[in-house]
């Protein structure tokens, strides 16, 4: 069966043969850019094929057969996102490479914490002038990480707006859905007091909280292309962007495992303290040691440079700690053991306890472990 990417340019439609359609190029569109960007990255997209993604799809919309991707009673689970002011560093430094998979991360991490695998994925690249080998760059990249959890990119539109956007400035915007099978999805509501709490780790600041990052830089009178501070073997640029891990494929290998997880929280905005709660019942809360795990060099010199409190990091960033995950305490060192066995670098990091009012995450310890 064949494979249709679905790239829309600008929805222009087509360009009839014989005619330049110089007159929308005036305008500030290049369709033949537009058509240039999709020969780049039809090889990638193809390359992101799974089971379910059907063939013929023609230009407006992609089909995709659930049965055909092995599920029985599947229940869907769609999410949106974005890789926020991220991209500003992108921009101003060129570096663009690690952009595609934020994008992927971001949407696919959130399926995952409800038990679902994600079939297929849509992006949406929006600029003010198309540059042809840096969207392609950032699309390649998110077939790439499409194809590292397993999710089709089966389609995406990429929009040239002369007068919205300045002059290299673009924005990204990523749709996925994933499906689980019925009575198998994680909700947290059988989550109880007692229950322990893991942290698998992160691989830096994600893709949230970079307004304050950048405050922070720019505040600090930091270069970006210069040595990191942290990490001088690497530019400061590349140590904040890191990109965004993906947690897909050994969370789901533990679930298809037999690990008893009850609840996932993927640490995004609002950081530790208000992902967690998310997954919670009503009247529970956790109480993490922030002793359990390394706060990363990246959020030490942060706290440092930005005069940050434990509260200013907590409730922005993940604080190295990029997925939250709550099974019985009975069960805790299996599932730290099945984890870390998939090649991920877990932590016991606290516990679920009764707990009432706003703030339902207690972290013990943060200002003599991360203030040092």
């Amino acid at each position: 069966m064949g494979f249709t990417p679905l790239y829309n340019y600008g929805r222009t439609g087509f360009n009839m043969k014989g005619q330049s359609g110089e007159a929308y190029k005036q305008a500030g569109v290049d369709v033949d850019a537009g058509n240039a960007l999709v020969e780049a990255i039809k090889p990638a997209a193809a390359a992101s094929k799974r089971a379910g993604v059907m063939s013929g799809l023609g230009g407006f919309g992609a089909f995709f057969d659930t049965k055909a991707a092995g599920f029985i009673d599947p229940i869907l689970v769609a999410t949106t996102d974005g890789v926020g002011t991220k991209l500003k560093i992108a921009i101003d430094t060129g570096r663009h490479e690690g952009i595609g998979q934020d994008l992927v991360a971001m949407c696919v991490n959130d399926l995952i914490v409800q038990g679902a695998e994600p079939l297929f994925f849509l992006d949406y690249f929006a600029t003010g002038k198309l540059d042809v080998a840096h969207a392609a760059t950032i699309v390649n990249g998110i077939a790439k990480a499409c194809q590292d959890v397993g999710c089709a990119l089966i389609g995406g539109e990429t929009a040239e707006m002369p007068g919205m956007y300045a002059k290299g400035d673009y924005d990204l915007a990523g749709f996925a859905v994933g499906a689980v099978e019925r009575g198998r999805q994680i909700t947290g509501e059988t989550i109880k007091a007692g229950d322990a709490v893991l942290g698998i780790s992160s691989s830096g600041v994600h893709s949230n909280g970079y307004s304050l990052v950048r405050k922070i830089v720019t505040d600090a009178g930091a270069d970006l292309h210069a040595p990191c501070p942290f990490a001088p073997n690497i530019s400061l640029a590349e140590a904040l962007l890191v990109p965004t891990k993906l947690y897909v494929k050994p969370l789901l290998a533990a679930i298809k495992a037999g690990a008893p997880i009850k609840g996932l929280a993927h640490i995004t905005g609002g950081g530790l303290l208000e992902n967690i709660p998310r997954v919670l019942p009503k009247g529970l809360g956790v109480r993490l040691d922030a002793r359990a795990w390394p706060l990363l060099p990246v959020f030490q010199w942060m706290a440092k440079a930005g005069k940050l409190t434990p509260t200013d990091l907590a409730r922005t960033f993940n604080c190295g700690i990029g997925m939250v995950v709550v099974v019985p305490a009975s069960e805790a060192q299996n599932t730290l053991k099945t984890l870390t066995n998939l090649g991920e670098t877990v932590y016991a990091i606290g516990s679920v306890e009764a707990m009432e009012g706003d703030m339902r995450v207690a972290i013990d310890n943060a200002e003599t472990s991360w203030m040092e």
